[in-house]
């Protein structure tokens, strides 16, 4: 992007920013001289942007909404953002998904080729909508990076937060990239990782990748073959790829279905009259298990299996020698 474009570009984002810039002002933001200002905004009327002169002491601009769409310009960072933003539209469930991957569609044939490598190379898969927690931020260079590792099947070196040990650092991890997902708000890169001979997940906020990539790969099938159900296992713990908590169990409780319901989670809630439920329910622990039983106000009368009927005797004895 030549000095002017870019310019142009930010001229045009700090228009869209307020009502009125006064034109002494737009001239010590972008670092250049007044009469530089009103050459560029005259490009941009050019372009078809309604830019108006605002009469006053000091003399201004205003960008107008316009009758006619003048043609998308667009930096780098904002077209991953809009990118990005449409892909987890598009996998957000809401009834808007078919219209969000046309809009992304209309938007790419609008844009200079660069920007279409650039936007092509970014593939998000939504795995889980619903977020329990703020998202961490991640820098977009380094969803772009890690994506277009994914699309060019090309292998990745990265150092990650947690490799630190004493002074210094572990050697850049390398993997083979398979997908960039973001979970609950959170982003992960899925990938087999070539020096643990196993499939990992690592969080994108704490990964630093380095340049260049490595040679390509051929993708290996991942367990299960749905990298949704594949992600889901791995953070319950379950093994073989297999989406199901490792530690399963039933138990009736003394409420109404409807006050139990909301705090299931991913567990099945059935009403055995007005005043009892049934509850099917999973966890990492047979103790986690119990214990998240145990969060209700009421008598629960666990039907099974025994695991947890003895997870269930341990955590009362540890409650009650707590208590004394």
């Amino acid at each position: 992007m030549t000095q002017a474009s870019g310019r142009l570009l930010s001229l045009l984002s700090l228009l869209q920013a307020r009502r009125d810039w006064p034109g002494q002002l737009l001239a010590e933001r972008l670092k250049v001289t007044p009469r530089t200002v009103r050459r560029d905004i005259d490009r941009l009327r050019e372009l078809g942007y309604p830019v108006v002169a605002v009469k006053g002491p000091d003399g201004g601009y205003r960008l107008e909404a316009g009758t006619e769409v003048p043609p998308l310009l667009f930096d780098d960072d904002q077209a991953v953002a809009v990118t990005v933003a449409l892909q987890l539209a598009a996998g957000s469930g809401a009834d808007i998904g078919d219209a969000a991957t046309r809009a992304l569609a209309t938007m790419r044939q609008v844009m200079p080729a660069r920007l279409r490598h650039r936007i092509d190379a970014v593939q998000v898969t939504v795995v889980e909508r619903s977020a329990q927690r703020p998202a961490e931020k991640v820098d977009s260079a380094v969803l772009l990076a890690l994506s277009a590792a994914v699309r060019a099947r090309e292998v990745l070196r990265f150092d990650y937060e947690n490799d630190v040990r004493g002074t210094g650092f572990r050697p850049p991890r390398r993997v083979e990239p398979h997908h960039l997902i973001n979970r609950a708000g959170r982003w992960y890169l899925v990938c087999w990782d070539l020096d643990h001979d196993d499939w990992r997940i690592f969080r994108a906020d704490r990964m630093t990748p380095k340049t260049p990539t490595g040679p390509r790969f051929t993708p290996r099938e991942l367990p299960g073959g749905d990298v949704a159900a594949f992600v889901n296992a791995k953070f319950k713990g379950a093994a073989g790829g297999r989406d199901a908590w490792p530690c399963q169990g039933e138990a009736v409780i003394d409420l109404p279905a409807a006050e139990v319901a909301p705090f299931a989670g991913d567990g099945v809630v059935e009403p055995l009259g007005d005043d009892r439920c049934r509850i099917v329910a999973g966890s990492w622990s047979w103790i986690g298990l119990a214990a998240s039983l145990g969060r209700f106000d009421a008598a629960v009368h666990i039907v099974g299996p025994v695991e947890l009927r003895n997870a269930a005797l341990r955590l009362a004895r540890r409650y009650r020698e707590s208590a004394t």
